[in-house]
């Protein structure tokens, strides 16, 4: 069979055949939660034996697709000390509205691309994983998004977890050809253009360049349909110089240093001109204020979380000194704290994917509780700086 009669079967709804120098590349489009996609990709390679497999994957979520012990190599306590909990509540935020999609169709999500990889193995072609590193896809969505639609995001997801309402069968029908990730940016429509460039542009030029440059000269490349579009504008311009920044994380941006540390020097600079001004008990005032302010919100936060006592302590120490730096917040000190303490075991880590989905589930798996440590006591404290804050500028003005 030579390269340009291949692939020798017509599938021309799913795949899309490209050209590139020696090679051609089948490009499969598929919905990660269906049951079509799955059987199509496992026809197509078994027919069609390209030379390599390559598959909208990373290390990461290869190892959690094909391995059950995954959880037991994440490291909470490195996660919070790099101030990665964000990014790892919003992973697992889409990931069960994935699964919830998914558990409607009798599918798991990602099954097509496991069934591509066991194929691929089973007649031993090479497999590829073409995929930006997940963490670093997060990461960089994360900083790319302001702080408002941080939360915004957050909400979204949050919300469709506890939506019930039946999904009608035409909208399944639609959903069977389409990639979720892509129905997830349309239902939040332009609300969030930095979020889809990260999640969808980025990667289609980082899958593209992958791919192209895979071994063989006869590739399947199985890759969300969401992602197909992008691509096939893409594959015939070279962007391999461009590889290296797509794979860095950007620095926080200067506008946010500075303010990041104005707050604390304008609360203790103010501190001091109470002092000078009005005498030493007045500024103790002040500062009794402060840590009261800030403590008692966030030591709320942990109570409210069903948090460890040692948890809701630290919150209460932590949260007037974390709120005069901003190299680390209180909810981050308090989730650490939680772990230490009351560290989730691996079923909880199995079962967050349907606990995240329940009110009750948040409070009874350990993980989910360590999220709600870190969101309660950082905004009990985000709120005490604020009170504190009007506080000591009232006795400085007043």
């Amino acid at each position: 069979m030579t390269v340009d009669s291949w692939p020798s079967h017509s599938y021309v709804n799913d795949v899309h055949v490209v050209k590139q120098a020696d090679k051609i590349i089948a490009l499969i489009g598929t919905a990660h939660i269906s049951q079509d996609s799955v059987d199509l990709v496992r026809t197509f390679i078994e027919q069609e034996l390209p030379d390599c497999v390559c598959l909208e994957l990373d290390d990461k979520r290869f190892q959690a697709l094909t391995e059950k012990q995954q959880w037991q190599a994440l490291d909470l306590k490195t996660i919070i000390k790099n101030k990665q909990l964000s990014t790892l509540l919003t992973s697992l935020l889409m990931a069960s509205y994935q699964k919830r999609l998914g558990s409607k169709m009798g599918v798991s999500p990602g099954a097509e691309l496991l069934m591509a990889a066991q194929t691929a193995k089973s007649l031993h072609i090479p497999v590829s994983l073409c995929d930006r590193d997940v963490r670093i896809t997060l990461r960089r969505a994360w900083k790319s998004t302001s702080f408002w639609k941080k939360n915004y995001l957050i909400a979204s997801l949050i919300t469709s977890l506890f939506d019930n309402s039946e999904i009608s069968e035409e909208k399944l029908k639609e959903l069977k050809q389409k990639d979720v990730l892509s129905e997830l940016m349309e239902e939040m429509g332009g609300s969030l253009p930095d979020l889809k460039r990260v999640l969808i542009d980025e990667r289609d030029m980082y899958l593209a360049e992958k791919i192209k440059n895979s071994p063989g000269k006869r590739i399947v490349a199985v890759v969300g349909a969401g992602h197909v579009a992008g691509m096939m504008q893409i594959f015939s311009y070279d962007n391999r110089n461009r590889l290296a920044d797509l794979n860095t994380i950007p620095p926080v941006s200067k506008g946010y240093k500075i303010f990041g540390w104005a707050v604390p020097l304008v609360i203790i600079g103010s501190l001091v001109l109470i002092g000078l001004q009005k005498g030493s008990a007045i500024a103790g005032e002040s500062v009794l204020y402060w840590i009261l302010a800030n403590g008692i919100p966030s030591a709320i936060g942990g109570i409210l979380a069903l948090a460890h006592p040692l948890t809701t302590l630290s919150a209460f120490i932590a949260a007037p000194i974390t709120s005069l730096t901003p190299i680390i917040g209180a909810g981050y000190v308090c989730a650490f704290v939680q772990v230490m303490t009351c560290p989730p075991v691996v079923r909880e880590f199995e079962n967050s994917g349907s606990d995240i989905s329940t009110f009750k589930g948040w409070w009874k798996n350990r993980l989910l509780r360590i999220f709600l440590v870190f969101l309660l006591t950082g905004l009990g404290s985000a709120i005490g700086t604020w009170v504190g804050g009007y506080k000591i500028f009232s006795n400085l003005f007043g």
